[in-house]
C-alpha cells in the first residue's frame, strides 16, 4: 500500500464531555472492539483494581477521573484509529484546548439525564471555532433520563448546531429496549435472546418487540423526524455544520459498536494544517512535518522518562531520520519513538500523517514546537491561557532540593502549571487555570520524583509583561509582585483590577502586555 493509501486510512479523533458522562468508558469499549484490550474495566470499579485502561496515572485511578490526555491507537474496519482521550476536568482546559488542534474530528458525549453541561458547552466552541466535525453520542441509556426530543433540542438551542439522529431509542432505563436505527434499517435489540441482536425493519413485525408500547412510541418520534427534523447531509458533517447522533450505553457496550462503524465511514481523513505565514501544508505533502501539542512526563515512573507527542500533519516518518527543530534550527534525529496502547506502547518504524507518534524527549521540545524535513516556516501557535490561581512552593526538606527542582522543571514543561520566581527574594511561585492542578502537582511530586512540598496560597493574581528595558526594580510592591517567568522574560502578578490601574497612572510610559511579545 502506498503512502497516499495510507494516509487516507487515518482517523484520528478526540473524545470531550464534561466529566463523568461516560467519556473514557466509551474509549475502553471502542478499544474492545478494536482488540486493543481484552476486557473494558470500568472506571467505577476501583475496588476490583479493574482501573481504565486508558487512565494510567495514580491519582486518576483513586479519582476515576482524567486529567491528561491519553494517546491510543488500533486497527479497525481497514482505518488505522487513533484515539485521544481528553481531560475532563475543567482544571485541564489547557491540555485539551491543545488536544483539539491535533485531531481532525471529535466525538462529543452527552449523559441523557443532565444533558449540555457546562464542561461540554466550553469544548464545543473550540471544536466549533476550527470547524471541526463533532459526532454526538448519547450515553447512558440503560439509566432513566431526559426526553430523546429535548436533548436533540438543546443541542440545537445551547450548541447551535443543526443535528441529524442516526438512530433512536425504544424506551430507556429499566424499560430500555434497544435501538430503532433508521441509518442502518434496523433494529438493535437490547439484551436479545439468542443471536436476533439485529432486526430488519422487513422482520421486526414478526419480533416481540413490535408489539411493545415503547416501540409504538420509538415508531412516533422517527416518523415525526423524517418529516420535521434536518436531512442527512455528508458535506455539511464534515464542515462541523451537522452533527450525526447516536444513542447507547457505554457502559454495557450496548450502541458502541454500530456508532464505530457509522463514524468510521463517515468521519473525515487527515486535514491540511496552516503555517504562521497562513501557508496550508497538506496531508500528502511528501515532506515530513509535525507538530508537538502535549509533553508528558513519567508516563513510565519506572524509567523517569518524558515523552513529546507528535501530531504528523504531512509525509511519512521512518525511524532514524533526522528532522529539523524549527525554533532552534537545530538537526534532530528521531530514533527512539512510540506509538500506544495506554500505557503500553510499540516502537514504531514509520508513521504517516493523522498519526500521533510519541518521541523520547530529554529536554529538547516544547509544546508547539515544529518538526519538518524540508519545512521553512513554523506550524500556527497552539492556545495558552494565563493562570489565574498562584501559589508558593517550596521542598519541605532542604535535602531534597535536587529531586524538587527536577520535578518542577519536568512537570512545568508539560505545560498543566506555569512557573514564576520573584524577581527579588528568587521566591518560587506556580500559576493554574484551577485548584486541582495543583493537587495532581503535589501528587506527582511526591510519587515521581520523592519530593514532599509546601504550599502556600497566594490567591488570584492578575500577570501582565513587560519590555525588559523597562525593568525596574523599584516598580515592585506587595501589590505588583516583580517576577520572571520560565523563559526569563520579566511581568508583574498584580494583586487586583485597582492595583493595575493605579500602577498604568504611576508609570504611563510602562506597556503592560497579556503575552510576553519581543
Amino acid at each position: 500500500m502506498n503512502r497516499e493509501e495510507e494516509i487516507k486510512k487515518r482517523r484520528t479523533f478526540a473524545i470531550i464531555s464534561h466529566p463523568d458522562a461516560g467519556k473514557t468508558t466509551i474509549t475502553e469499549q471502542l478499544l474492545k472492539f478494536g482488540g486493543a484490550i481484552r476486557e473494558a474495566g470500568t472506571v467505577k470499579a476501583r475496588k476490583t483494581g479493574n482501573f481504565a485502561k486508558s487512565d494510567w496515572m495514580d491519582i486518576e485511578k483513586e479519582r476515576g477521573i482524567s486529567v491528561t490526555s491519553s494517546v491510543m491507537q488500533f486497527d479497525y474496519a481497514g482505518k488505522r484509529v487513533n484515539i485521544l482521550d481528553t481531560p475532563g476536568h475543567e482544571d485541564f482546559s489547557e491540555d485539551t484546548y491543545r488536544t483539539l488542534m491535533a485531531v481532525d474530528a471529535a466525538v462529543m458525549v452527552i449523559d441523557s439525564a443532565k444533558g449540555i453541561e457546562a464542561q461540554t458547552k466550553k469544548l464545543f466552541q473550540v471544536v466549533k471555532h476550527r470547524n471541526i466535525p463533532v459526532f454526538t453520542f448519547i450515553n447512558k441509556l440503560d439509566r432513566d433520563g431526559r426526553e430523546p426530543l429535548d436533548l436533540l433540542s438543546e443541542l440545537e438551542e445551547i450548541l447551535g448546531i443543526q443535528s441529524v439522529p442516526m438512530n433512536w431509542p425504544i424506551g430507556m432505563g429499566k424499560n430500555f429496549q434497544g435501538l430503532y436505527d433508521m441509518r442502518h434499517q434496523r433494529v438493535e435489540v437490547y439484551q436479545p435472546v439468542g443471536d436476533e441482536r439485529f432486526v430488519d425493519f422487513a422482520e421486526i413485525e414478526h419480533h416481540p418487540l413490535a408489539q411493545n408500547p415503547f416501540y409504538a412510541q420509538a415508531l412516533e418520534d422517527a416518523e415525526l423526524l423524517q418529516d420535521a427534523g434536518n436531512e442527512f447531509d455528508e458535506a455539511a458533517i464534515i464542515a462541523g455544520q451537522l452533527t450525526p447522533v447516536f444513542f447507547g450505553s457505554a457502559l454495557t457496550s450496548f450502541g458502541v459498536q454500530t456508532f464505530l462503524e457509522t463514524f468510521l465511514q463517515y468521519a473525515p481523513e487527515p486535514h491540511a494544517h496552516k503555517t504562521v505565514d497562513d501557508t496550508e501544508i497538506e496531508p500528502f505533502n511528501p515532506d515530513f512535518s509535525g507538530f508537538v501539542f502535549k509533553i508528558q512526563a513519567n508516563m513510565d515512573p519506572r524509567h523517569r522518562d518524558r515523552i513529546a507527542f507528535v501530531r504528523i500533519v504531512s509525509g511519512e516518518f521512518e525511524r532514524g531520520m533526522s528532522v529539523k527543530l524549527l525554533r532552534t534550527g537545530k538537526e534532530v534525529k528521531l530514533s527512539n519513538v512510540t506509538q500506544f496502547m495506554a500505557e503500553t506502547r510499540e516502537n514504531v518504524e514509520n508513521a504517516v500523517a493523522g498519526d500521533i507518534i510519541g518521541v523520547y524527549d530529554t529536554g529538547t521540545y516544547q509544546v508547539g514546537d515544529t518538526l519538518a524535513s524540508r519545512l521553512k516556516t513554523a506550524f500556527e501557535p497552539l492556545p495558552t491561557f494565563t493562570p489565574e490561581l498562584f501559589m508558593r512552593v517550596q521542598a519541605k526538606n532542604v535535602m531534597k532540593q535536587k529531586s524538587f527542582h527536577k520535578g518542577i522543571e519536568q512537570l512545568v514543561q508539560e505545560g498543566a502549571i506555569q512557573l514564576y520566581t520573584n524577581y527579588t527574594t528568587g521566591d518560587i511561585m506556580l500559576g493554574a487555570v484551577g485548584q486541582l492542578q495543583f493537587e495532581v502537582f503535589k501528587d506527582r511530586m511526591e510519587r515521581e520524583y520523592n519530593a514532599e512540598i509546601v504550599m502556600t496560597p497566594m490567591g488570584n493574581k492578575t500577570v501582565r509583561w513587560i519590555k525588559p528595558e523597562d525593568l525596574d526594580e523599584k516598580m515592585s510592591s506587595s501589590r505588583n509582585i516583580l517576577a520572571r517567568d520560565r523563559f526569563d522574560h520579566p511581568l508583574f502578578l498584580f494583586e487586583n483590577d485597582f492595583a493595575m490601574r493605579w500602577f498604568k497612572d504611576k508609570y504611563p510610559d510602562v506597556e503592560l502586555m497579556e503575552q510576553f511579545s519581543v
